[in-house]
């Protein structure tokens, strides 16, 4: 994928500064998204003239409809890498009905708003590529980070779900889930990856639109395979058949 634009979200700082520095130095036309104008400025000092800041909260969605507006001025809108999130690391005895929420609202609502203005574009022509970058904290939730971990659950269902309404009538719009890893943020760990290491996988998946990637679960570099039930397994031993190996990005 070389045409259009592509939307990073959170792109002022950590991982999305770095997808967004990724993709504009592929030649990638970046629209960046972000709540603090001096942070994408700053990403747009590094990624150069193929960048373009817009100031949004992916948690209101009439700010992200403006966003999106914005991006159409420069040209259609093919890629989405739905980046954003908040982790506040709150204890559930200090957490609030509101504060929960106003988790949510970046962490699912966010996805949702910014997948919502990207697709009624891209079925207009039946194609798009939307990168969610997910995490394992739903499967196994730390201490502290009960908002953060259902509702980036939530995002990973709704990848699915969308999926599950489009997946047949538009195969072209490729939709897939991408776990960084740990890396050395502010929502990370010291001593985690290198967000730019993590960004070269990120954009590379984010530009390959083969069919088969739709629905599809990455971690870092690596495709996760969907668990093979006890029928396909000795389906596997009787033909003596290999269990599909998983693709790697390069």
């Amino acid at each position: 994928m070389t045409d259009g634009v592509a939307i990073v979200t959170g792109a002022g700082a950590g991982l999305g500064q770095a997808l967004a520095i990724g993709l504009a130095t592929k030649g990638i036309t970046v629209v960046g998204l972000g709540r603090n104008g001096d942070a994408l400025a700053e990403t747009g000092g590094l990624a150069g003239s193929g960048f373009h800041p817009a100031i949004a909260d992916v948690a209101d969605p009439a700010s992200v409809a403006a966003a999106f507006a914005r991006a159409d001025a420069i040209g259609p809108v093919t890629l989405l890498i739905n980046n954003a999130a908040v982790y506040p690391r709150r204890d559930i005895l200090d957490e609030t009905p509101d504060s929960f929420q106003d988790t949510m609202a970046v962490n699912l609502g966010g996805v949702v708003a910014c997948t919502h203005e990207a697709l009624g574009r891209m079925v207009r022509t039946g194609y798009g590529r939307i990168v969610n970058v997910a995490s394992f904290a739903d499967i196994a939730p730390m201490a502290a980070s009960s908002a953060y971990s259902v509702s980036k659950g939530a995002a990973r269902v709704f990848t699915r779900a969308v999926v599950a309404d489009l997946g047949d009538r538009f195969p072209g719009i490729i939709i897939t889930d991408w776990l960084p890893g740990r890396l050395a943020t502010r929502m990370g760990i010291p001593d985690g990856l290198d967000p730019a290491t993590a960004a070269a996988w990120g954009v590379q998946l984010a530009l390959w639109t083969d069919r088969s990637l739709n629905g599809t679960t990455w971690e870092m570099d690596t495709e996760l395979l969907p668990p093979r039930g006890l029928k396909d397994r000795i389906k596997d031993k009787l033909t003596f058949r290999s269990a599909p190996a998983p693709r790697k990005l390069g």
